[in-house]
């Protein structure tokens, strides 16, 4: 129920702000919504307190909405988007006597709905340090997304022949055949 709650909170001060950003900024309400969530995301960043978007970061030369109509990004987010929007502001960091840092925000869109989100965030996310070492990572997860789930999901098949109908076996099996097509 916290959870819940919390969560209705923070997506009630979005709208707040996002409402600001177009009714007192006038800013495009794509370029609000990208603000808005770019401001939660630094928040939780060990570097910024928040962010402080002037006026001037809602004009042409600090943000745009560009029709992309392709993947946003070569990483792990290669979901395709509608429109790539921009937005920059000044990031107010934790010890407020430093200098405030530029930050730049990337969102990714289809209509109205947020599907992917890129900042040049100065402070690598925790999970990074705990992370092995590139060519292992990468490694382990060839080795697991190949060969591992494939015999996983065929002795699950196996067992599951003698458990359940013929025709749920079928459809596992050429889910599988599927998802092997796909993969080559």
């Amino acid at each position: 129920m916290f959870a819940a709650t919390a969560f209705a909170d923070q997506l009630d001060q979005h709208n707040q702000l996002v409402d600001k950003f177009v009714n007192e900024l006038h800013a495009d309400p794509l370029v609000a919504d990208c603000a808005a969530h770019g401001d939660f995301v630094a928040s939780t960043s060990t570097a910024f307190d928040h962010v402080e978007f002037p006026p001037s970061s809602f004009d042409t030369a600090h943000s745009s909405v560009t029709p992309w109509n392709d993947s946003f990004d070569e990483g792990k987010q290669r979901v395709k988007v509608d429109n790539i929007v921009t937005v920059e502001g000044l990031g107010v960091r934790q010890n407020s006597s430093d200098d405030p840092a530029d930050l730049k925000f990337r969102c990714g869109y289809v209509g109205t709905q947020m599907l992917a989100f890129s900042w040049n965030d100065p402070v690598p996310p925790a999970k990074a340090h705990a992370a092995p070492a590139p060519g292992k990572h990468k490694g382990a997860k060839g080795k697991h997304s190949g060969s591992t789930k494939s015999s996983t999901k065929k002795s699950s098949g196996k067992s599951s022949k003698k458990a359940t109908s013929s025709k749920s076996s079928s459809a596992k099996s050429s889910s599988k055949k599927t998802s092997a097509k796909k993969k080559a």
